[in-house]
């Protein structure tokens, strides 16, 4: 009997069929815990996962609309009133408490008070984007002068009303320097509306430029150094790269400052409260505000002026973003 031997050229791959019935012939058993086979669900589709964010967000959204939303409609609606804040009785009055807020001169007044803290705001924005665009440079002391310009807003506004209180009184430590510099007056600082509201409007200009510094700074800080060497070697100064370069730069952030230094001016609270307590002409919206609430009682005119005064900044905000929109700035 012959034997006889299959023969396969070298480096030929052979294929063995396995016989029926071994493993290597039975069909991939379905996946262990899927019924009928079916592959089970993965956690990124699962509904538990979309539902996930909103378990983080509940406590923050809660909060929000208790402590902000409600009061907010809570406000809407007793502007609508002749509430005292203390009766449960309401009448509905309509808008007669918005046409008293710009029909009777005592509570209009307070919109010519902002006006000094508004051109206020217009050299604080000046005087920080000076010292913001000299520091940006490389300067002795650089840190240290920082330091000096962003101290003032660390400090308390209350603290900062009772020093400049003493500050400005007869007598006191204005009066005492411009003594020894030789001049003689005595002029009350806070005994006249303009002279106090000139003074109060220079407190808060010396308190906030330390804030605005900041925003100005960091913007400043963040334009890559390369444009700089670049302009250097075209022969650009100081004025030039401030012009081409940083100006186009701090474009939103000197919006910001815009909308803040409109928005404060219109609420402006603390210093005034402090060192004059809204006497001699130098009541603000938001004094005028808490008095008619909680020394006169008249809870629902006060709402009224609140809403005004969101209106007014929302306004504020819609007219500057149309005006000046947040356009990309590309410098390379």
């Amino acid at each position: 009997m012959t034997e006889t031997t299959d023969t396969v050229p070298r480096g030929a791959a052979v294929k063995r069929r396995s016989p029926a019935g071994s493993p290597r012939g039975r069909s991939r058993p379905a996946e262990r815990g899927a019924p009928g086979g079916a592959t089970p669900r993965s956690w990124r589709h699962s509904p538990l996962r979309r539902l996930t964010p909103w378990f983080f967000l509940a406590a923050p959204l809660a909060l929000l609309i208790t402590f902000t939303y409600i009061p907010v409609a809570s406000m809407v609606s007793y502007s609508f009133t002749d509430w005292d804040g203390v009766s449960p009785d309401r009448e509905v009055v309509g808008f007669d408490n918005y046409v008293q807020i710009f029909t009777r001169p005592e509570l209009f007044r307070v919109f010519f008070v902002s006006g000094y803290y508004l051109a206020a705001s217009v050299v604080q924005i000046a005087v920080a984007l000076y010292f913001a665009t000299v520091l940006s440079f490389d300067l002795r002391f650089r840190n240290f002068f920082k330091g000096i310009l962003f101290f003032p807003y660390l400090i308390n506004g209350v603290a900062i009303g009772f020093v400049f209180l003493y500050f400005f009184q007869d007598g006191g430590t204005l009066d005492s320097v411009l003594s020894w510099l030789g001049v003689t007056t005595d002029h009350p600082w806070l005994g006249d509306p303009t002279s106090a509201n000139v003074s109060l409007a220079g407190v808060s200009v010396w308190r906030f430029t330390g804030l605005t510094f900041v925003l100005f700074l960091g913007a400043i800080q963040s334009i890559p150094g390369e444009l700089y060497e670049a302009a250097q070697l075209d022969g650009a100064g100081k004025w030039q790269q401030f012009r081409h370069i940083i100006a186009p730069s701090i474009k939103p952030v000197l919006s910001l400052s815009i909308i803040l230094a409109i928005s404060g001016s219109l609420s402006v609270f603390e210093i005034p409260y402090i060192m004059t307590g809204g006497a001699t002409g130098t009541s603000t919206f938001v004094i005028q505000t808490v008095k008619l609430a909680f020394q006169f009682n008249k809870t629902g005119l006060a709402s009224a002026a609140a809403v005004v005064l969101l209106l007014i900044i929302l306004l504020v905000t819609w007219i500057q973003r149309r005006l000046v929109p947040d356009d990309k700035v590309d410098l390379v």
